[in-house]
Parts: C-alpha cells; structure tokens; sequence
C-alpha cells in the first residue's frame, strides 16, 4: 500500500489470513537534540496536536512562577495538563485552584458534557445531577488560562481571543519550543473553543523532547518544564483518569513517561533523559492517524510496540498494562478470530 497525503500503512487488523482493515497514520520519533530517530509516512506532516498541546498551554504560566504565587500543588499543575475524566477528585482539584486564584466556575468558556468516566456519569445521573463546566475534560487547561490571566493582570472575559496576551504568550511558547517561526504555526479552534495551532509532527516531537530535556532552553523554561513533567508523573490520574491509557501508561512506566493524547488519532509521548541507557537523550513521539482512531485501539497497538522497540518489553506486557496490550481479536463469544499489529516491525537506532 503506497502513503496518502503523508500517511502510510501503521497498524492492521486481519480476520484469517485476510488484512481485513488497516489504520494509516504518520509518526516522527526526534531526541532533543532535534534528531530524527524513527518515523512513519512523512515526518513533517502539518497536523493539529489538540489536547496534546496542554503542557505546552500551561508553560508560560508556570515559567513566570505564577502556580508559586497562588501556593498550588503539583497535583493541582497536573490538571491544567489534562484531558480529565470528570471525576468528583477532578472536581475537587479545580474547585481548589479556583478558591486559591479567586475564579468562578462561570468564567469558564469550555463548554459542557457528561463525564467521560461511566461510573461517575451513572452516580450523578441517580442523584439527579447534571454536568457543569468543571466536568469538562479541558476545565483544568482553561482554568490555568484563567489564573494566567488574573497573575498578569489581563482580563479575562476574553481569555480564549488570539490577541488575548495569554494567549500570544502561548503561541510564542509553543513556537519557540517547536523551533519554528511563529507565524509558520496554523490557528485553529480546538473543541474546547481555546485556540489550538498545527505544525509538523517532527516539530512537536522535538518540543516534547524539549518538554522532557530542556537542555540549553533558558533557566525559567527548565524549571517550567520539569515542574510540568514531574507533576504530569507524579499524579497521573489528574491527566486523564483511572481507565486511560495516559493514566495508566504513566503509572506503568513511574518517573520515565510523559504521555497526552488528542482528539482525532493524536498522541505524544515524552521519554525522560538517563531511562533507556545513562546519559540518554530525551525523546519526543508524536504521531497521528488520518482516521481519527475513534476506539483508539490503534493508538494502544502501535505505543505498546514503539515502547517494546524502546526497551519497554516488560512494563507493556504486564498486568498493569494488560487492558491496552491485546493484539489478539476475539469475537464475543472468545473466539480468536484476527490480529491486530503493526504494518511494519518497528526498529529504532539509539
């Protein structure tokens, strides 16, 4: 099968000897020193990273120390990085932020929705409740735009506004960690309503490297940098929820993962420097499928085999990992009928 519009064969599932569907996607594997280790289809494919980019929405406000000055915890930092599942302990958190910073929930322009947690959804729909803005899985990114906002001082009934000044300092951010120019990066409005911005994939994998080995980056940009990893690992359950594979990828590979994913097939995945070898490098993985991935299921296959190439044979075949480690397709009644895998066997030269 020949590559389309930047896209190659990834990941297939067959159904007896027959490849019965087969998810094309497009990855680049960069280290931070911004070379290129490994990739699928075009490397620069220009692509939104939708909520994959949070970390990056949160480092201009942690760089300048305002999470210092309102006294919050890493877990509360974790948050502002996550696509959460609605959880009354998410709920909790961002009702903590918002007492700390002086925020009302009112002020958030996310939107709403039930929460993507089931169990949490069943309990609120039997005491009668319904959603607010604090269930939405972006409350915790549009809460730290707001606390941006009220630290410098700007005003937020317009927080989301690309000439909003939290908004510019995000876009320079996001830029300048990518290593490209700002006006290369391409607007557009994420599902949430906040402004989102597409690049090349090598480009966000090289700032997710970055994210994970600030090397050479400015004093401030590594201490933002390494306050937003080290309360990204340390409380993993704030980023998604106890049945997510960020989550749960996270707590399988303790203090050496960064993991966000986003809508539409995207993923990233930080590596932290010193994990596979003393003295390595930090890696950025970012990569996209063009249809979406709506169950995920190729997300889950081609990170198992991209950590396994990586070192990470036994943290992916273990039982913690279990739910998202099935290459195996069974129909309802067990039966073994097809496989899922890679279209080609992944190599990665360290």
């Amino acid at each position: 099968m020949e590559k389309s519009q930047g896209y190659a064969p990834a990941v297939e599932l067959t159904r007896g000897e027959i490849v019965e569907c087969v998810h094309f996607g497009a990855l680049a594997m960069v280290d931070s020193s911004g070379q290129l280790l490994y990739s699928i289809g075009d490397p620069k494919l220009v692509t939104f990273p939708r909520s994959s980019m949070k970390p990056f929405q949160a480092l201009p406000f942690i760089e300048i120390g305002g999470h210092q000055a309102f006294g919050l915890t890493e877990e509360e930092v974790a948050i502002f990085c996550a696509s959460h599942h609605g959880t009354d302990e998410h709920v909790r958190v961002l009702k903590s932020i918002h007492q700390k910073v002086g925020l009302t929930e009112d002020l958030l322009q996310c939107g709403v929705h039930w929460p993507s947690d089931k169990d949490t959804t069943e309990a609120m729909k039997a005491r009668g409740e319904t959603p607010t803005p604090y269930r939405h899985n972006c409350s915790g990114k549009h809460t730290g735009m707001l606390a941006h906002a009220v630290f410098r001082a700007l005003g937020f009934s317009n927080y989301l506004d690309t000439k909003h000044g939290v908004q510019k300092l995000i876009r320079k951010a996001v830029a300048e960690m990518c290593a490209v120019p700002n006006e290369s990066l391409i607007l557009g409005i994420d599902g949430c309503s906040a402004p989102v911005y597409a690049m090349p994939l090598d480009s966000f994998a090289y700032a997710v490297a970055r994210l994970c080995d600030p090397v050479g980056l400015s004093d401030a940009r590594q201490d933002g940098c390494r306050t937003i990893t080290k309360a990204m690992m340390s409380y993993p359950i704030m980023v998604a929820g106890p049945k997510g594979m960020d989550t749960v990828l996270m707590q399988t590979l303790p203090g050496k993962v960064v993991v966000k994913g986003g809508a539409e097939g995207y993923q990233m995945i930080g590596v932290m420097p010193d994990v596979l070898y003393p003295g390595s490098k930090g890696i950025g993985i970012a990569f996209k499928f063009s249809d979406g991935d709506p169950t995920r299921r190729a997300t889950h296959r081609l990170t198992v085999e991209l950590l396994t190439a990586l070192g990470f044979e036994e943290a992916m075949s273990s039982e913690m990992f279990a739910d998202f480690n099935v290459p195996i397709l069974r129909n309802w009644r067990g039966l073994e009928i097809g496989e899922i895998k890679v279209c080609e066997p992944i190599k990665v030269d360290l």
